[in-house]
């Protein structure tokens, strides 16, 4: 009995010395991640000191952690946050998204002077404007605002930004808009160096993301305008579904199963864009989130891959649904933080007659001949194999017009689930669709995955 105690006693000794460890080297990982993050922050604003940009941005009681900003301050005391560039003529718009409008949704968007001090939330400040969300007022250089839009809550997205035409003809111009659509503008004194972006936060659980514009020379900027509302072209048709930047909110009922929030890309997929995904942000109440194609007019109470002209892999139960409401087994289930991703394989001849007026030049020949290589591998080989059937069977009619079925083939986190072949795909095309149907549910979807 004395050996047995001494053993355990040994163990827990073992135990103890492995956990202190592990504690030492968490400590010393999060030291080393904090440095590395103070000398990559260090380095930008070298690098943007040099380019002539003021580049310090400036907080109080704001956590602000990459582009979230989150209310961190004592009971009744204002959070402030300024960007560290001024708008200009060629970034002269920024947004911010509500991620949680928190207890009273005291949430100020606007622009202030470099001088503003960081005690006012933006608007009361001299030389400052913001659009409020809690009483939808405008307030300009004063703690007194006059009627301007309607409040604003979680999932709102308001936007703030300088009239070009008024940067060399003070004052300048500013309008705000809410979820893309204009709400109305004032005039604010314009002086050097500029008009900075600005957000106030005041009560306990607000929490927002902030979308800059892009630092000059980004890609994203393009003669001198940001593409603010590029992804809203993408998409043909949104019901009980907001979108804000690249991310799908389900902002219907959530009570039965035809209120189905569906969204539908404008464009249908094709041999040169013939893939897109989806990232599970959250789950929502019952993670009733479908991934799939349908057809251009395909109903938009329905959840895809429930009516015909659709296939889908619906996150909840990991089942592929086919034109039907009854799913059959198909991959597992899918969570938060999953990516799900739905492509279709084209055969030959139909890559060869959609592309035959398209233009070339945006892609490399060589990198576009092996991703059809990739796309035509699998596809090659069962054509063969059906030929050999259509052949014993002797059904020429079928041997017609098997080259016009396509495969549409489903991935979670980048492996290949399964796939299914669909008949000859509708006028028009297969468009990617994403439905949601519980409370909560939010995705961020890519189109376009392969195009860079």
């Amino acid at each position: 009995m004395d050996d047995l105690n001494l053993h355990f006693r040994f163990l827990n000794w073992r135990r103890r010395i492995r956990e202190i460890r592990e504690v030492r080297e968490g400590r010393d990982r999060d030291r080393d991640r904090d440095r590395d993050r103070d000398r990559d922050r260090e380095r930008d604003r070298d690098r943007d000191r040099d380019r002539g940009l003021r580049c310090q941005e400036r907080a109080r009681h704001i956590l602000v952690d990459g582009d979230t900003l989150s209310y961190r301050g004592p009971s009744g005391e204002v959070g402030c946050y300024v960007a560290p560039r001024p708008l200009t003529r060629d970034s002269n718009y920024f947004e911010v998204s509500i991620v949680d409008s928190g207890v009273r949704g005291t949430i100020a968007v606007g622009l202030v002077p470099h001088c503003h001090s960081l005690e006012h939330p933006p608007g009361w400040g001299p030389g400052s404007v913001a659009y409020h969300a809690d009483d939808g007022k405008l307030y300009s250089g004063r703690a007194k605002g006059r009627q301007f839009g309607s409040k604003c809550s979680s999932g709102d997205r308001i936007g703030c930004g300088v009239e070009r035409g008024s940067f060399g003809a003070p004052p300048a111009q500013v309008f705000f808009t809410k979820n893309g659509q204009r709400v109305g503008g004032s005039g604010v004194p314009l002086s050097p160096p500029g008009l900075f972006p600005a957000v106030g936060l005041h009560s306990l659980g607000e929490e927002v993301r902030l979308h800059l514009p892009p630092a000059p020379g980004h890609p994203r900027t393009r003669g001198g305008a940001m593409l603010v509302d590029s992804l809203e072209e993408e998409w043909g048709r949104l019901h009980d579904v907001r979108l804000c930047g690249s991310v799908l909110e389900y902002v219907g009922k959530g009570k039965s199963i035809v209120d189905v929030g569906l969204a539908q890309a404008r464009r249908p997929l094709s041999p040169r864009s013939h893939y897109f995904e989806l990232e599970i942000l959250d789950p929502g109440e019952k993670c009733y989130i479908a991934l799939g194609v349908a057809r251009k007019d395909y109903p938009k109470n329905r959840h895809p891959g429930w009516s015909r002209g659709s296939v889908a892999y619906h996150a909840d139960d990991g089942k592929l649904f086919h034109g039907s409401g009854v799913g059959d087994p198909f991959g597992p289930r899918c969570y938060k933080g999953d990516v799900m991703g739905c492509g279709i394989m084209f055969p030959r001849d139909y890559g060869r007659d959609s592309e035959g007026d398209s233009d070339d030049s945006s892609e490399p020949p060589e990198v576009k001949v092996k991703v059809r290589n990739v796309m035509y591998l699998e596809e090659e080989e069962d054509e063969e194999e059906e030929e050999e059937e259509e052949e014993e069977d002797g059904e020429d009619m079928e041997q017609e017009q098997e080259g016009r079925k396509v495969v549409v083939f489903f991935t979670r986190n980048g492996t290949v689930v399964g796939r299914r072949e669909v008949g000859g795909p509708p006028p028009g095309g297969l468009f990617p669709t994403v439905g949601m149907l519980s409370t909560g549910e939010r995705v961020k979807v890519d189109l376009h995955p392969l195009s860079g």
